[in-house]
């Protein structure tokens, strides 16, 4: 790969009841590496993606798996040309996933990891029911063939998703996946909890998946939506065909693109007609500072978005 900068997405579930005190030894050791990106810190756990130099990234996950909690520590890398992040934050949270269920602990009960290499099998069971835990923006960029869409626009609602559609009493196998392998962990020690007897989970991902099966082996369709500036990945992880619209949030297909209403930066096809004035007068004015930043070589200004999910 010719690309100098290393994105890292991970995660695990363990229990770190010390997590507000790890706070600021983890963000000075990001700054003093040059690392971009946020991480989560809850009780349950770490989460997230950063990016940087390779030795920056070796650097932060040395010390983080100084950590005996920690040492086992697994991330999915991809490269990319430019740094995808702006800024370098930790932040604290309840859930390092918030799914809202109280009592859904990964770290107590959890389903059976697949590794990419088995996961094609898995599948092509017919008594397999597949489900993607993401949420629809994710799934309709691209799926495993056979997969359901649980049709969410957050991971909050999965649960009434799963308890709407599908019966432990019916569906006896379940294989789930996400981007990273957090989503699926978390959503299989509910199914778990509500009776589903055999849970299994793609361990690390999409993105593992797409890393370690060869293209004309892989079930995969599409491209694979990341949290981050590149927007979507290819199944060689490299940076995808979409890009997202600023003031929405949502991806934005080449067509897309070519779309009367496509107006970069202040809307596009999926929003043009929905978006209240206020919205679309911040992303007027976002735009303009973002074509002053261009025009005068400054650092771009960055937006908030708002589904802000990891994972």
């Amino acid at each position: 790969m010719t690309q100098n900068i290393v994105v890292a997405a991970l995660y695990k579930f363990v229990t770190l009841t010390d997590h507000v005190a790890l706070r600021e030894p983890l963000l000075q050791t990001m700054l003093a590496n040059g690392i971009k990106g946020t991480l989560l810190l809850a009780e349950e756990g770490i989460n997230g993606t950063v990016s940087g130099t390779r030795e920056g990234i070796d650097s932060l996950l040395a010390w983080l798996k100084s950590d005996p909690r920690l040492a086992d520590l697994e991330h999915k890398e991809s490269y990319c040309d430019a740094q995808p992040f702006y800024r370098t934050k930790v932040k604290l949270k309840k859930e390092i996933v918030t799914l809202g269920v109280p009592g859904v602990d990964p770290n107590h009960r959890v389903g059976t990891y697949v590794e990419p290499k088995d996961w094609n099998a898995l599948i092509a069971d017919p008594e397999v029911l597949l489900i993607d835990t993401r949420n629809d923006y994710e799934v309709a960029i691209g799926t495993f063939e056979g997969a359901i869409d649980p049709e969410t626009r957050s991971f909050r609602q999965f649960p009434e998703f799963v308890r709407a559609r599908f019966d432990p009493a019916r569906h006896k196998k379940v294989a789930m996946f996400c981007t990273g392998g957090i989503r699926c962990e978390k959503a299989s020690s509910f199914m778990l909890e509500a009776g589903f007897e055999q849970v299994f989970h793609l361990k690390g991902g999409i993105l593992k998946y797409l890393e370690e099966v060869p293209e004309e082996q892989s079930k995969w369709h599409g491209e694979c939506f990341v949290f981050d500036n590149r927007v979507t990945v290819r199944h060689d992880l490299s940076r995808g065909d979409y890009d997202l619209c600023h003031a929405c949030r949502n991806p934005i297909s080449a067509e897309d693109r070519q779309s009367a209403s496509y107006v970069p930066g202040i809307s596009c096809p999926h929003c043009w007609d929905s978006l209240p004035e206020r919205t679309r007068e911040s992303a007027r004015e976002r735009q303009k500072q973002i074509e002053l930043a261009r025009a005068r070589n400054l650092p771009l200004p960055i937006g908030r978005d708002p589904r802000q999910p990891l994972a």
